[in-house]
């Protein structure tokens, strides 16, 4: 059922009669007047939270987060007096990392260090606190990165392929966006008065990126070349443009906002931000014309001229050589479309950053601000590996992602950094059969007791790792880019005898059931960590928009934001 619209920052006062909440309160009615002078405080507070930022239309998906979040009338008052405890937040999304990639990301990165494996932890799965996501969008039981992003950046829930708006957009359809944004939690972010930074292995056009800054009704509107001939490029801006004019769009958008822009962008995607035209090709250029723009606009530019005081960086050498005391302003965009995948990396013309090391210089950047940060990353080409149905590349990217992580933990403190690692979907991606303790991962199930491997009814061994659709079976050696497999023939819905096959290497691409072009997203529950400040409302099973609201409650992101707009 469709959610009505109500205003995006009245917290609803529903909170107030709600009798359990994610904080695990109880349902004790007894209070203290001191209690009661705080609530009606409190609650006069919430009543004119939205003075000022009101342009913003919103519906009960975010009102009954908000309900989830205060509690019960007991608790009230306990609860607002947390609020606001963190510093700075670092959410971290492992696009497509399922609960199945997570644990065979886990027994490989154990192996890889000659353990049996199932015993090894990935760094946040050591956090404190877990929970469930349910990942549906609106109008989809299986849902894409795009309203799945949008919901845990906007605290709304959305439709399949459209970007920090509600369901009243009708997807492609520009005249229908006005009226219908959303405001995210990095715009709320810069309102406040804290630093923002965005670091995506894919392009930083995709969606998962995009959603953190872009308003559109298609998520492929990633330059005005995607967007229809039919006046649409001149009706609805795209979403590499609408990156480059962030800080004057949310100016515009919002009466009385003074910020100053997003202070670290990195990733892929530098087709979209040139002109078509090859005397702009960077000097790691894989194709004849890089860029993709038909306006001739070479956004680049018009960043480096924008912001005086910022860093463009194109390769692992200019990167190397930013000095984070002294960088106010870095915008680094690595690759044509989207970055290598981490086993690939090596194979880079010019050569790029691992996540970690753009997780660590962003950190370091982003803390130069005595006030905080919001820093959103993305461990994007999970998904791409999944689509090619190559667990490969998949686990490694998990694995690098959980090392971002790491590096994240050791340069902040849990005492006012919250950090979140979840996933905005899973895959169609499963862990079969009955392989014996300690069995490569990887590899061919070999059973208990056994030294050879299992044979199926078919009398041919098979993998513990498969897809339920996709491409199916390839078997590329030691290629280390995934993507190599869609010049393969699809094989999914036949059997291979794997026999003399090496399920281990790089370049194979696990057998599937169901022939598809490419492998498919999956609907079930995806994993929420957490630790830091808020991490404790991270239990239970929860809509995913959730997300939102526990990044605004740790950082008392709306009512910062509103306190700093200018009174009309």
């Amino acid at each position: 059922m469709k959610k009505s619209n109500q205003n995006i920052f009245k917290a609803s006062l529903l909170a107030l009669a709600v009798s359990t909440s994610l904080i695990g309160c109880g349902n004790d009615s007894a209070s203290t007047d001191s209690d009661t002078t705080d609530q009606e405080e409190v609650i006069a507070n919430l009543a004119t939270a939205s003075r000022s930022i009101d342009s913003v239309k919103d519906n009960t998906w975010y009102t009954e987060s908000q309900t989830l979040i205060v509690g019960n009338a007991a608790e009230f008052a306990k609860v607002a007096k947390e609020k606001g405890l963190a510093k700075n937040v670092i959410l971290f999304i492992g696009d497509g990392m399922g609960v199945s990639t997570v644990t065979a990301a886990r027994i490989l990165e154990g192996q890889e260090k000659g353990n049996n494996g199932e015993e090894n932890n990935l760094s946040f799965d050591l956090f404190p606190f877990a929970g469930l996501a349910k990942t549906y969008n609106v109008n989809a039981q299986t849902p894409d990165s795009a309203g799945t992003m949008t919901a845990m950046m906007s605290g709304v829930k959305t439709d399949v392929g459209v970007i920090g708006v509600d369901e009243d957009i009708v997807r492609a359809e520009c005249d229908t966006v006005s009226g219908n944004e959303l405001v995210s939690a990095l715009e709320l972010a810069e309102i406040s008065g804290l630093s923002t930074g965005i670091i995506s292995t894919a392009r930083i056009t995709h969606a998962t990126p995009a959603a953190t800054y872009a308003k559109s009704a298609e998520r492929n509107w990633e330059d005005n070349s995607d967007m229809p001939d039919d006046g649409t490029a001149d009706a609805c801006e795209d979403i590499a443009s609408q990156l480059v004019n962030f800080e004057s769009n949310l100016e515009a958008r919002i009466s009385g906002v003074d910020v100053d822009g997003i202070e670290v962008v990195m990733g892929g995607g530098r087709r979209h931000f040139l002109p078509k035209d090859a005397a702009y090709n960077s000097t790691d250029a894989a194709s004849d014309i890089e860029g993709d723009r038909t306006d001739d606009r070479d956004l680049i530019a018009e960043w480096t001229n924008m912001y005086e005081n910022g860093s463009y960086v194109m390769d692992q050498t200019g990167f190397d050589a930013i000095d984070t005391e002294k960088t106010e302003r870095l915008f680094g965009l690595f690759n044509e479309s989207h970055m290598q995948y981490e086993a690939d990396r090596g194979n880079d013309i010019a050569g790029e950053p691992s996540l970690t090391e753009m997780t660590s210089t962003a950190i370091k950047i982003l803390d130069n601000n005595d006030k905080g940060f919001l820093l959103v990353v993305e461990s994007g080409r999970i998904d791409h590996a999944h689509h090619a149905g190559n667990a490969y590349n998949a686990l490694h990217d998990t694995i690098e992602l959980s090392n971002a992580v790491k590096m994240a933990e050791s340069l902040t403190s849990d005492t006012d950094t919250l950090i979140i690692v979840t996933a905005d979907h899973g895959h169609v991606f499963t862990i079969a059969g009955y392989p014996k303790r300690g069995n490569p991962i990887l590899g061919k199930v070999v059973a208990v007791d056994a030294t050879e491997a299992s044979l199926a009814d078919d009398d041919m061994p098979y993998t513990t790792l498969g897809y339920s659709n996709g491409r199916g079976f390839s078997n590329l050696g030691e290629e280390t880019d995934a993507d190599a497999g869609y010049a393969e023939t699809i094989t999914a819905g036949t059997r291979v005898d794997l026999t003399d096959v090496d399920t281990e290497s790089a370049g194979f691409h696990q057998e599937a059931l169901v022939p598809l072009t490419s492998e498919t997203h999956s609907g079930e529950d995806v994993a929420i960590y957490a630790q830091g400040p808020g991490a404790h409302l991270i239990n239970g099973t929860n809509e995913q928009n959730i997300i939102f609201h526990i990044m605004d409650y740790a950082l008392d992101l709306v009512s910062e934001a509103d306190a700093n707009v200018t009174a009309i």
